[in-house]
Order: structure tokens, then sequence, then C-alpha cells
């Protein structure tokens, strides 16, 4: 039977749930220009500051462990409208915060936007994608949070340029927001793509397998024969999931304890968390830091590290043109080993830097040879693998319980990697991030199945050994 996707409307749908990865990459990236500020307002300390940057991630670790729940029980729309909410009301609470206190508890509510976006926006687009393109399609989430990095920088840059004009200098009101604490604007921004989320959200329907293990089956039909543009292809569809739903008549956490389903939910645990010690978000948050260290001024060290960003973007729409034609897992095996590489390499040069004379720029090319192989493979591949890879029934748990790996693998390396540079010294460091490339490269090599291609279904009989190959 030939099947006809209709490929603008499942662009539009997932272009819809990717917005959640701008918000995730625009409320990560926009506290960096606000910590100077708020810090000298409330008279932060140290550790106050260190609470304030990192409280998100507390916000973040909930959100993801209660998402994945939710979207089985309510579905994955409703989830990710929960999210534009919880996004809005940190944004506007944050803007009009009267106290420290009160900002902690708006970046939290923020952070729990994230944490559910980082699963159900990914997971959204899996379940209506067709199988040839859903690599490339999941990945626009993966880019949608590089823009959002930048659409921050850009935002903050801007809104400090403002601050420095007479622009709404004659409302009290006005002024406060964009002059005296322009803090309040740059954070208060995000209510403008939280808003257009939850709109457009209004207008896609829910995914068609949710609505099929739901037993709405009508709704489910409707669904499918929309994206594929056939009614018989719609009954097709259904019937398909149908038959794998009832072969799995447990519960959700029943499902956990048969070791089939438990094996991929491990796996994906394995894989989120060890891909946050390979070093990259080290490289983002603490870029500047690490160059400063290599003797670069901190003007010079912002540059290196917008250079960094950048690459990181253009990169991830290579990877998003390539991830269906060229597979996962061999994506993996380029990337991983060209971060090996360029991990040695950056080790070496603060090593040897002083004793063979190395350039600053030498270092500025070893960190965006490592972006380049980071952005075409785990960065990339991640969320694709993730929201592919487990049951339809169980999807959404598994998928929270992976996220709430990568999510408290991201604080635990946040919170070691100052200590990794101080004892370690950035040599060791970067060695260790290295070293942290094999295990992962292992599990992708032996334990994962090559999920290009392969519907859903399919993906799922694998764990029940039943197809998919493994190379």
């Amino acid at each position: 039977m030939k099947i006809n996707p209709s490929y603008l409307y499942i662009l539009f749908l997932s272009l819809v749930a990717a917005i959640g990865g701008f918000l995730f990459g625009y409320d990560t990236a926009v506290i960096s220009g606000t910590i100077s500020q708020v810090s000298q307002q409330f008279e932060l300390s140290v550790i106050a500051q260190g609470w304030y940057v990192g409280c998100a991630l507390l916000g973040s670790i909930i959100g993801v462990s209660f998402a994945g729940g939710l979207s089985d029980k309510y579905g994955r729309k409703k989830v990710m409208l929960l999210s534009a909410v919880l996004f809005s009301i940190s944004a506007i609470g944050c803007a009009i915060a009267g106290s420290y206190n009160e900002l902690i508890i708006y970046r939290i509510i923020g952070g729990a936007g994230i944490g559910m976006v980082s699963i159900v926006s990914p997971m959204y687009i899996s379940e209506v994608a067709p199988s040839a393109i859903r690599g490339s399609l999941v990945s626009l989430y993966q880019l949608a949070i590089t823009i959002g990095f930048l659409g921050a920088f850009l935002m903050n840059f801007q809104l400090l340029r403002i601050a420095e004009t007479q622009l709404f200098i004659d409302s009290p009101l006005l002024s406060q927001v964009f002059h005296k604490e322009a803090w309040r604007a740059m954070l208060g921004m995000e209510i403008l793509p939280a808003f257009l989320f939850f709109i457009v959200l209004l207008f896609i329907p829910e995914s068609p397998r949710w609505l099929v293990i739901n037993n709405r089956i009508t709704k489910a039909e409707h669904v499918f024969t929309k994206l594929y543009t056939s009614a018989v292809t719609g009954k097709q569809k259904v019937k398909e999931v149908l038959n794998l739903a009832d072969q799995n008549t447990e519960s959700n956490w029943g499902l956990l304890k048969n070791p089939l389903i438990l094996k991929p939910v491990l796996l994906g645990m394995a894989i989120a968390i060890l891909g946050q010690f390979m070093g990259v978000n080290a490289v983002l948050y603490y870029g500047p830091s690490i160059f400063e260290q290599s003797g670069l001024s901190g003007g010079d060290a912002l540059y290196y590290q917008v250079m960094v960003g950048i690459v990181n973007v253009l990169t991830t729409i290579l990877a998003l043109f390539i991830i269906d034609r060229v597979g996962r897992k061999k994506l993996v095996y380029f990337g991983v080993s060209g971060m090996v590489l360029s991990l040695l390499l950056i080790s070496f040069y603060f090593y040897g830097s002083e004793i063979y004379g190395l350039p600053s720029l030498f270092l500025l090319v070893l960190f965006l040879a490592y972006i380049f192989f980071t952005a075409i493979s785990i960065s990339a591949v991640i969320f694709v693998l993730l929201s592919e890879m487990y049951p339809n029934k169980v999807r959404g748990l598994a998928m929270s319980i992976a996220g709430f790996s990568l999510w408290v693998g991201t604080y635990l390396v946040g919170q070691l990697t100052p200590w990794f540079l101080k004892n370690l010294g950035p040599s060791g460091t970067f060695l260790f991030f290295a070293l942290m490339c094999f295990p992962y490269l292992y599990i992708i090599w032996k334990k994962i199945p090559e999920t290009a291609g392969k519907s859903l279904e399919e993906i799922e009989n694998y764990w029940f050994g039943k197809g998919v190959n493994n190379k």
C-alpha cells in the first residue's frame, strides 16, 4: 500500500511542538544577562547568586518527573499547554517580582516548564512524524533550543542598548522595567514566545498514538487520515498501534517490571546521563571562564563564546538534514570519535600551551571542532532516540525517567565543573570528559538498534526480539 504523508501539515505540527524547544533555550540562556543586575539589586552573596542561576534546574527535575505520567494520562497536547502556562506565569512573575524569594519561585516555575517540554515536545513530534523523516523533524526541537539560546543573547543585548537610551523615560513604570531594572524586561520578554506557543497549540490535534492507546479510535483515525491523506492508511495505522497495545495489558509501572521493557528504559537513562558528562554543557555554560584561564581577556572570551554558539546552531541545521539519511548510530560513531580527539587535544593544549607556545587561536579552533562534533552527534541524536526507542504504552513514563536522568546529569555537571577546573585543572577536566565518551560509544554500538527509517511499532517489536537491524 502506497503511503502519501501530508508533509506540510506534519511540518506545521512539528514546528508548533518545537516552539517548546525555543522556550527551553531562551529560559535557560536569558539568565546570563541578568546575573550582575539581580545580584547588585538584591545584594546577593555568592551562594545566593548560584541559587538564582541554578534554581531553574530544580524546577526542571520536578517538571520532568511529572510530565511523563501526565502526558500518558491526559495527553501530549495538554501537557504542552500546561508548560506554556508555566512559562507565561514565570515570565510575568519574574518581571514583577518584589523580592529575591519571589524571583526564585517564579524561576522554579519556569524550570518546571522546561522539564515538561524537554520530553513531551520531541515525543509528540515522533508520534506524528513518518518514519522516513522522523529524525529530521525531531531534530527541529534541538535546533529550536539552540535558536532560543541565541534569541536570549540577542534580546539581552538589545534591551541593554535600550536601557542606555531615553526611550520610555517619561513613563515611571516603563522606565523602571527598561532602564533602572532592565533584568525585568529580559526575563519578562519570555511572555511573547510563551503566549505564541499556547495559542498555536490550540490548533493542533492530540497525538494519534496516544488516542489509540486511550481507546479514542475514531479521533485517532481522523488524525492519522489527516497525516497520511488517506482514510485507508488511517485505519491501517490504528490497527498497527492496536496490535501492539493488545499484547501489553499491564499498567505502565507494571510494564516496567518486564525485563524486555525495562532494558530500553535503563539504556535511555544511561545515554541521557552519560551525554552530560562528555563536556558539552560545561563548554556552553563555563566557556568564557575556561577561555579566560587560557589567558584571554574577558571581552575576547565572550567573543569566542559567541562563535561557539553560532557553530552550534549551524551544525544542528546540518544534522537536521542528514540524520535520517546517515542514521542515528553512524552520526554518533563519527561525532563522538571527533569529540574524543578534540577533547584530548584541548587537554593537551592546557597542559603544554606554555611549553610549546601554542596560540589562543588554536584553542578556539579546537573548541569549535568539539562543538561541531557534539552538535552533529549526541546533541542532535539524544532527543530523537529517547522519543522513538520506547513502546507506545510506556513512552511517556519512560521519557520522564530518561528526562529525569538527563536533568540530574545536567545539574551534577553544573555543580562539579568548577570543582573539576579547580582541582583537576582544565587539562585534567577535559581528559575526564574524553574518557566518558567511551562508555557512551559502547552502549550505542552494542545495545541500541538503528531506528532510522523504522516505524515506532517496528522499533517496539525489536525490544521483544522481532526485528529491526542493530547495525
